[in-house]
């Protein structure tokens, strides 16, 4: 259900503005994406996890907000960013 070490850190490489760039926006929102991606995929077999599917909750509302903030900062990066990860919106 969590991304492997090797995962998280091809993420803060793809999506960091520099190098060690661990707390930008983008790649917070990176690496949600790619926890919700493989808690929704459990979810799909382990239909009754309801402790699971309120964790999935918290996670997408805590992207939503991270979302909200860099469309707030500057809308050309929050564009990019969404057509990058192939998020809705």
């Amino acid at each position: 259900m969590s991304i492997t070490a090797e995962r998280k850190t091809a993420l803060i490489e793809e999506y960091g503005t520099h190098t060690g760039d661990t707390g930008s926006p983008e790649v917070q929102v990176a690496i949600l994406t790619e926890r919700i991606l493989n808690l929704t995929e459990h979810l799909k077999t382990h239909k009754k996890d309801f402790h699971s599917r309120r964790g999935l909750l918290v996670m997408v509302g805590q992207r939503r907000r991270l979302l909200d903030y860099v469309k707030v900062q500057e809308k050309a990066r929050y564009d990019g960013l969404i057509q990058r990860l192939g998020l809705r919106r």
